[in-house]
């Protein structure tokens, strides 16, 4: 396209490279067949029942956050069928929001624009937009997420909320905006045609079938807030609600405006419906963080971890997740029943978390969490998982690992909000946008999720792994635990081999239509309208083998520790099958003894005996002081006499 002077634009940006679509001149709005066609009634691209929160537009700081993403993030054509460029990838920063609010809604705004990628390309090019007024192309991002948020708008003018502070006016952002307000007839019309054209009987229709599946989900999936029993209890929090108007009801189905249901697979978890946010806000639960809202299948994790807790045994956590999800461990952690009193002094369990430093990077969001929900057992380890040595003295009392690797976030219906709250790869979005993980994305998060579990399970004194991923493919589930178990046996090492242990814990009394339940090794939750998909396996020691006394015997026999104290052969018998008997010993003749080499022996034997058959705390059980497993330390006992005389 031959490039024109327009008196409002700055000099120096008209020697920027314009975006080359020269197929617009052979396109007339006037010639077209179906030009006379009315728009359909529904011309807005919003997933349906999606509660936009700025309905007038958004702030020119949020407009160049989104367009940042996009930019970043969109698949490339082909040059051969490239009619529109946006130009190269920034390599500085993205220019994020000032809040969290402003940067959930850049992120929400560039992903939709990655979704409608291609309507929007048509329509612009339908509509010869730039016909009359060229743009370059590293402006091309600004033009699409805003074109997005137009035609969201019904194409009307933007009005920010009186409440909201004036703003400084950029000028890349006011151009577009008056560009298109100028072309609203033509884009209104364009967008009918393309209706036309692709034969959409509504606009998502476009959208692969996965995604638009995954969206329609979103729109309805209720709100799940865990109680904090750090300041309250669960039976305190469902009286509040109570008392303030709530009913309680048996299940997600019955849910109505007012009501909440206790989760069928967490214990301190309660459903809402998602439009009663406001309402449990005018409670103050979630202001006096008694009650904090989280996804589920964020909280799968956590509560797997219970059952496996044992007094003054630590937790350790890696992977990728939010403060929320720390201080929820945290919070199950020190509900842990303390020890008889009896037991001596004891420590509380403790939650390290590693790659602390990394995880309160943004404005030091973790520990600020962890104040407000009075955490008071967390501890930040700076090193990376992987780089963590099995013998550093600050795990040697860690009992279990939890861990919540980088996933594909596949079985996620609103990724967006699960990866900014979750800290997770923002990568993900391109990939996420089109309905399916690409290979290459996929392979390299199996590798990561790989280490992960196989240094896991290096660390000699933990005795449980609960592994958790919001992942649909069998890649970063099952198939790869599987694989580590087995890598992990093939190795030569005097540790006890980890073993799949059963969720029973997690898996519902009553069948449910989202929940699979026909593997017993795995929880697996597939999404639905009621919760995103979540995957939950543990992973325990197996139990130590106990030997009987004729075990125990023989294996000292084999050492030659009975040499001379104990027969190891049976009597042998006559010819008539009569055994026959040694004559008996003169009160002169002394008994044979063993030598001192051989009690040093048999010194050594028992000592061993003692160790390895002492009592360890079992997976979820408590250690009561001198108790001894049967066939232990009792069997030593009872064999001393005869070892000894």
């Amino acid at each position: 396209m031959v490039k024109q002077d327009h008196p409002r634009r700055n000099p120096s940006r008209t020697q920027k490279k314009c975006s080359q679509m020269s197929s617009f001149k052979d396109l007339n709005l006037q010639e077209r067949s179906g030009s006379d066609h009315s728009p359909p009634a529904e011309t807005s691209l919003s997933p349906p029942g999606d509660l936009q929160e700025h309905q007038r537009g958004f702030a020119s700081k949020v407009y160049l956050h989104a367009a940042a993403v996009f930019q970043n993030y969109h698949p490339e054509k082909p040059v051969a069928i490239r009619l529109i460029s946006y130009g190269k990838k920034m390599t500085r920063p993205v220019p994020d929001a000032s809040d969290d609010a402003s940067r959930r809604c850049a992120y929400e705004l560039a992903f939709n624009t990655l979704k409608y990628q291609d309507l929007l390309e048509d329509i612009m090019i339908d509509s010869c937009l730039f016909l009359t007024q060229p743009m370059p192309d590293d402006m091309m991002s600004l033009v699409a997420v805003m074109l997005y948020d137009f035609q969201d708008r019904k194409f009307l003018p933007r009005e920010l909320l009186s409440s909201e502070p004036e703003e400084e006016e950029v000028p890349e952002v006011r151009e577009v905006e008056e560009h298109l307000l100028r072309s609203k007839t033509r884009l209104a019309a364009s967008l009918a045609r393309c209706r036309i054209k692709h034969n959409l009987v509504t606009i998502d229709t476009i959208l692969p079938d996965s995604v638009r599946e995954m969206q329609v989900r979103a729109s309805c999936q209720p709100i799940y807030a865990w109680v904090n029993t750090l300041k309250t209890s669960l039976a305190e929090v469902c009286d509040l609600l109570k008392t303030e108007g709530f009913s309680q009801v048996t299940s997600v189905g019955r849910l109505e405006r007012r009501s909440f249901c206790h989760d069928r697979n967490c214990q301190d978890l309660l459903v809402f419906t998602p439009q009663q946010k406001a309402e449990l806000s005018r409670t103050k639960l979630l202001s006096q963080y008694k009650l904090l809202i989280q996804d589920k299948s964020c909280c799968l994790g956590p509560c797997a971890v219970r059952p496996l807790l044992v007094p003054e045994g630590d937790v350790l956590m890696a992977g990728s997740f939010s403060a929320l999800t720390v201080a929820h461990v945290a919070a199950i952690a020190a509900s842990l029943p303390p020890l008889p009193q009896d037991s001596g002094a004891q420590t509380p369990s403790q939650v390290l978390v590693c790659g602390g430093e990394q995880q309160a990077a943004r404005g030091k969001e973790m520990q600020e969490t962890l104040n407000n929900v009075g955490c008071r057992n967390v501890k930040l380890i700076p090193e990376d998982f992987i780089s963590l040595d099995v013998c550093d003295v600050r795990v040697q009392k860690v009992h279990l690992v939890l861990l919540m690797p980088q996933c594909s976030v596949s079985a996620v219906c609103n990724p967006v909000e699960y990866l900014l709250q979750e800290n997770g790869d923002i990568d993900l979005l391109r990939d996420l946008s089109q309905g399916s993980i690409s290979r290459g994305i996929l392979d390299s998060l199996v590798s990561q999720q790989k280490n992960l579990v196989n240094h896991a399970l290096r660390f000699p004194k933990v005795q449980a792994v609960v592994y958790s991923t919001c992942s649909v493919y069998p890649d970063e589930n099952e198939e790869l635990l599987t694989a580590a178990l087995a890598q992990a046996r093939e190795q030569e090492s005097k540790l006890r081999p980890f073993r799949l242990s059963g969720t029973e814990l997690l898996h519902s009394h009553v069948a449910d239509e989202g929940e699979t339940q026909t593997d017993g090794r795995f929880f697996r939750l597939e999404p639905s309208a009621d919760s995103n998909g979540c995957f939950v396996a543990v992973l325990t020691r197996e139990p130590e083998a106990i030997e009987t006394p004729q075990e125990v015997l023989a294996r000292a026999a084999a050492k030659g520790l009975l040499d001379g104290i104990y027969p190891s052969q049976p009597a042998k018998k006559d010819r008539r099958g009569r055994q026959r008997h040694q004559a008996p010993r003169c009160a002169s003749q002394p008994r044979p003894r063993a030598s001192r080499g051989n009690q040093s022996d048999v010194r050594e034997f028992q000592a061993s005996q003692m160790k390895d058959s002492s009592s360890k705390p079992l997976v979820g059980s408590y250690r009561s002081q001198g108790s001894v497993p049967s066939g232990g330390t009792d069997l030593q006992v009872q064999l001393e006499p005869q070892l000894c005389q």
